[in-house]
């Protein structure tokens, strides 16, 4: 009977600590400091106006990983060190990103943009060598029909990364400095939520190196990942030796298709959040640190519920009903107006329907995440578990480069916030009609998920 090493998987997931902590400062703050500091290189005030252009730099950076990030993992599947095979793209991609993180607010302060977008180039680019082969080592050391119970602790991880680098938002605000007179603003406000991100993300990387033998581990549980290979959750036999099956090369093609579509949603969510409640709702960018928080927690209780409800209906069945409930919680924002009440900073009040809004959002965002990586890496043997991590995240990057553009034009073109929400509710009710007539259902066999909050415990 196969059983999950719950204590070795959450050591795991401090690979995914790292990895949503940095990504959470990198995507709150630098489409801010984008727009200001294009704001003042062209004399306007105008934030709409320069919105395709942040987009457009976000948007380099994501091509960039769309390229690498398949590159890596494949490179990784056949790299053979004493330390394994993922650990020495872990451990090159944290140093250099986590050297070069915080000179991004640096070259803000100065007001050099040349130097800043430089910069978060080359954190993106070590980011990409890093984040393919800690994604990977889970499904390394995993049988396939566990995946499901792993992705839930390993996410509950990275979410909890990703709360620290929100508080750390909440703590030093970025709307306080923003409104701060050119001349007396400090740089320790903006500063330092960049250095502590690059800290901790290196402190979690040497848990990870100091702890996880990946050629020992592998060796030892040999006998129970080929056992997790007959009990695998797909329509066809994997068979290195051969061309993938036409249905199971389908089953592929449709989540990623899918995955493209709310990762195109989820994107322009994530990229535009801190500008809309800043300009959109007229609100302090802390707010934003407050909705990520509640929809963070959110998210907690849906990784650990997301395995419970695959063992009964199926992972396609459990991220439908996320897509749909994400739907919802969207359809709900397009409503959402601007606070009527003024603050005595000059800011309006934050429209608390906005909490609501994210709560289901990061329920339902949660049991997709959890369920359609393992998803994924089902299709594959242990042999390319790297280069299908790549197709995986090359479908997130893909969408992830598209949008921000995208809709920063749109947002130019219609001079309204207002389309936001709307965006993102017609790309999130295309994926989930994508998903759901064109994956199918398939239960692993003889196995269960994670079942309600199991995915907190210790080892047994």
């Amino acid at each position: 009977m196969l059983k999950l090493n719950k204590k070795r998987t959450f050591l795991i997931g401090f690979a995914f600590f790292g990895i949503l902590l940095l990504w959470q400062v990198y995507d709150s703050w630098c489409p801010t400091l984008l727009t200001e500091i294009i704001k003042t290189k062209l004399g306007t005030a105008d934030e709409l106006e320069v919105q395709w252009l942040v987009g457009i730099i976000m948007a380099c950076d994501n091509l960039a990983a769309l390229i690498l990030l398949p590159i890596f993992g494949s490179l990784s599947d056949k790299t053979h060190t004493k330390i394994g095979k993922r650990m020495p793209y872990i451990l090159i991609g944290t140093f250099v990103s986590a050297v070069a993180f915080p000179f991004i607010p640096l070259f803000f302060h100065i007001n050099k943009i040349g130097a800043m977008i430089a910069m978060m180039a080359i954190v993106l680019l070590f980011m990409m060598m890093y984040r393919n082969p800690a994604v990977a080592l889970m499904p390394d050391i995993t049988p396939k029909p566990l995946r499901a119970k792993a992705n839930g602790i390993i996410n509950i991880m990275g979410y909890l990364g990703g709360a620290f680098a929100t508080v750390l938002g909440m703590v030093f605000v970025l709307s306080k400095y923003l409104t701060t007179p050119a001349g007396s603003r400090s740089l320790m406000t903006i500063e330092l939520p960049f250095v502590i991100a690059s800290i901790l993300m290196v402190i979690s990387a040497l848990v990870l190196f100091f702890t996880i033998k990946e050629n020992k581990i592998e060796a030892e549980i040999k006998d129970e990942l080929e056992e997790g290979e007959r009990m695998a959750a797909i329509a066809d036999p994997v068979d290195d030796d051969k061309p993938m099956s036409k249905a199971n090369r389908i089953m592929l093609f449709a989540i990623l298709g899918a995955e493209f579509l709310w990762f195109m949603s989820d994107n322009a969510l994530g990229t535009y959040l801190n500008n809309y409640v800043f300009y959109a709702m007229g609100a302090a960018t802390s707010n934003t640190s407050m909705m990520v928080i509640v929809g963070g927690l959110a998210s907690v209780i849906g990784f650990g519920t997301a395995g419970f409800i695959a063992d009964k209906i199926g992972r396609k069945w459990t991220i439908s009903i996320g897509l749909i409930m994400t739907f919802i919680g969207l359809v709900l924002m397009c409503f959402i107006k601007q606070s009527a009440t003024v603050l005595d900073s000059g800011l309006r009040a934050f429209p608390k329907l906005l909490l609501v809004v994210w709560i289901i959002k990061g329920y339902g965002m949660a049991l997709v995440h959890n369920c359609s990586f393992p998803m994924v890496v089902e299709l594959c043997s242990s042999k390319k578990i790297g280069k299908f991590t790549g197709y995986y995240y090359a479908s997130s990057m893909a969408a992830q480069t598209v949008t921000p553009v995208l809709l920063g034009l749109i947002l130019r073109a219609s001079g309204a916030w207002s389309v936001l929400p709307k965006y993102a509710t017609i790309l999130t009710l295309a994926s989930c009609v994508v998903f759901t007539f064109c994956v199918k259902n398939i239960k692993a066999k003889k196995m269960t998920n994670v079942k309600g909050l199991e995915a907190l415990g210790a080892e047994d």
